[in-house]
């Protein structure tokens, strides 16, 4: 749901930050003298995990300290990666660059974790150390892997695909586009789950509208595939069938119910598992999401999507909660839900407060709603608006607004507080 960012807390008169460096001789926990303090530790620098920190320095004494440990502390803005792929944005405006002087308080340590040992509490960061934590938040994400569906990654290197999950892919799919005079675009959704339920289908309506008048003349055609039989099925029928209206209205193709078994580089050919094939001239392709080795590692959950309460976010093992795209949280009627930056930042939010709780101190007891909202931009500067309640009984209560361009300005606005967020500087 779209909410004004609040800025990254101030310490309060008096009570001054620590201040460490991120060298590996501060990555072992306290010394004996410091025996009552606390340790957090939180993996990932991404929505969830910078909102983590953020919350947890504002609510946690002086003394605890609050550790945040990313590879690199180099990303995008997630909501904006469409607008990349359009051409209304550069790289550098959407790059989300995280420093200490945006995180007070927080040490924040580059390294790549290797292993997370749940029976001695420790994160084993490679040859960065290790360092022991009383509380956990693994925010460590989704990742691509193109390499699970046969030929997308023969594809990609050939040049006859693209994708638009980071920047630097949407990037080169807009010039991918830019030169494509005739022919048929293929958005396909390789494997559920995904980032973002709505970003195929905004895909779609995008490189539409980039197209422009080969897009309109029908030189170029584009058609969206997925193995959902409805675009974010998890939001019900209504809306999944309002969205593939407006595809139609368009004159964007919709396929649903095709799962894709492989890719040919070569004849630019699709393998559906019904034993059809499609051609393409370009793909567009959502690539299969993986949660990453090292989750798999913790022995949370054999797939490696770390299962979580959906209310506290708390895993199997006390002390330890996981929060954004990693978490597998169901809903009522036993879908998973989506995997969002709104819900990110709200699990975040509540996932700090039960941290605090569970080392004892009297903190709110916030709990994740399943309120949230999403936006299905159309272009034109236009977008529609899908809001509601994922966690309502039974099934999501959801309904799908729009399409104008205040929902445009409000996804805009959106992209300005949370950037403004992220990238203070000293």
């Amino acid at each position: 749901m779209a909410r004004t960012a609040r800025r990254w807390p101030s310490w309060p008169t008096g009570r001054p930050g620590p201040t460490r460096s991120s060298t590996s001789e501060n990555l072992t926990v306290a010394k004996e003298s410091e025996v009552m303090s606390k340790t957090v530790v939180v993996l990932g620098a991404g929505v969830a995990g910078l909102t983590a920190a953020a919350e947890l320095r504002k609510i946690l004494p002086a003394e605890d300290r609050i550790v945040l440990i990313d590879r690199s502390f180099e990303g995008s803005l997630g909501l904006s990666l469409l607008w990349v792929l359009r051409g209304w944005r550069s790289v550098d405006q959407v790059a989300v660059r995280p420093t200490a002087a945006a995180l007070p308080g927080v040490d924040v340590v580059n390294g790549e974790v290797a292993r997370i040992d749940l029976d001695s509490r420790t994160v084993d960061c490679g040859p960065g150390g290790t360092i022991r934590y009383h509380a956990l938040l693994i925010a460590l994400g989704a990742s691509l892997d193109p390499d699970r569906l046969p030929g997308l990654s023969a594809a990609l290197d050939a040049g006859v695909a693209g994708q638009f999950y980071s920047a630097a892919g949407a990037v080169d799919l807009h010039d991918k586009v830019e030169s494509l005079e005739s022919g048929r675009v293929v958005v396909l959704v390789s494997a559920v789950p995904f980032k973002c339920p709505a970003a195929p289908f905004e895909a779609a309506f995008l490189l539409a509208d980039q197209l422009g008048d080969r897009f309109g003349s029908g030189a170029v055609r584009v058609d969206v595939f997925t193995p959902d039989p409805l675009p974010m099925p998890v939001a019900g029928p209504a809306v999944g069938a309002a969205l593939v209206d407006m595809m139609g209205a368009k004159g964007i193709g919709f396929h649903g119910g095709k799962i894709a078994r492989a890719i040919d580089p070569y004849s630019r050919g699709i393998e559906f598992a019904d034993g059809t094939p499609e051609s393409f001239d370009l793909l567009a392709a959502v690539p299969p999401h993986t949660p990453g080795a090292v989750l798999a590692s913790t022995g949370l959950d054999a797939a490696g999507w770390i299962p979580v309460d959906p209310a506290t976010l708390a895993t199997t093992t006390p002390g330890v909660y996981a929060a954004g795209d990693c978490a597998a949280l169901l809903l009522p009627n036993g879908k998973p839900l989506p995997k969002a930056a709104i819900f990110a930042e709200a699990q975040a939010q509540a996932a700090a407060h039960q941290i605090a709780r569970h080392l004892g101190y009297d903190a709110p007891d916030t709990r994740f709603t399943g309120e949230g909202a999403c936006y299905v931009e159309l272009g034109g500067g236009l977008a529609a608006k899908g809001e509601g309640n994922f966690l309502a009984a039974r099934a999501p209560q959801v309904r799908l607004r729009g399409p104008s361009a205040a929902y445009h300005a409000e996804k805009q606005q959106q992209e300005r507080d949370w950037l403004a967020r992220w990238n203070i500087r000293a």
